[in-house]
């Protein structure tokens, strides 16, 4: 079994042939799907999603881009998914100074406040970073102690790895590691401890090389896991059962 644990399959460029995309994953092994909510509208559809599919769970929460347009009716929508019982986690969050879509200090209010509610309602958090790893850092350093966490399409080095171990949360490594030029994400993927790995494909983005400059999709997330496995010198059957249960550990998703 593989569990792709983060995915955008609300996206609407699956619109025309969704029920074909899941059929693609079952039959390349990948039995679980994390529908990543990004805003929300996008946290709607996520919660729809894993309403309709069996195989499909959500999250719900604002990505940094769009910080800026967070109300306060918002927080308390969150709350109120976070009680479904197809929610497994509040995200993504978190910061990305790149392209600084929001202002800085309203990322950060944003992701303090969203931390807050995977506190207040028991629910482990997915995390965004992008080029914002020293303020990323210390939030969760200074805020979350107690929480569960994974770091998504992790793109950083092992010694950030390494930081973000120490506190206890998951690394989650996505399509890039199957890229030529990717010696950092390769480094990585070997050195994050076995029962702290996650895989995923963050559909429609971030395709492995095999497809690179086609829509992405979940069943891909086998490509990510058989390059991790070849560079762990691992089967891909110990590969996949590690990082499933690694997922229904952090999301508390009975095992299938």
């Amino acid at each position: 079994m593989l569990i792709d644990s983060h995915a955008h399959i609300d996206d609407d460029r699956f619109d025309a042939d969704r029920d074909e995309v899941l059929a693609r994953a079952s039959a390349a092994g990948v039995d679980l799907i994390v529908n990543i909510g990004a805003d929300m509208a996008s946290s709607a559809r996520s919660v729809a999603l894993a309403e309709r599919y069996p195989q499909v769970y959500a999250t719900v929460g604002m990505h940094p881009h769009d910080a800026k347009d967070m109300q306060e009716q918002d927080y308390q929508q969150l709350v109120r998914w976070a009680s479904h019982p197809r929610v497994v986690a509040i995200g993504e969050i978190g910061l990305d100074y790149h392209y600084d879509l929001s202002p800085r200090p309203v990322q950060q209010e944003v992701f303090l406040r969203q931390l807050d509610i995977a506190r207040q309602t028991g629910k482990p958090f997915v995390v965004h970073e992008r080029e914002a790893h020293a303020d990323t850092f210390e939030i969760i350093r200074s805020t979350a102690k107690g929480l569960e966490g994974v770091f998504h399409c992790f793109s950083g080095s092992v010694e950030t790895a390494r930081q973000y171990l120490k506190l206890g949360y998951y690394i989650s490594i996505a399509g890039p590691v199957t890229f030529p030029k990717s010696a950092k994400t390769k480094e990585v993927a070997r050195y994050v401890p076995l029962d702290r790995l996650l895989v995923e494909t963050d559909s429609p983005y971030l395709t492995p090389q095999a497809y690179r400059g086609r829509r992405n999709e979940p069943a891909h997330v086998r490509l990510v896991a058989e390059e991790i496995a070849a560079l762990r010198e691992l089967s891909l059957a110990e590969l996949a059962r590690a990082t499933s249960e690694n997922a229904c550990r952090l999301f508390r998703i009975p095992a299938v």
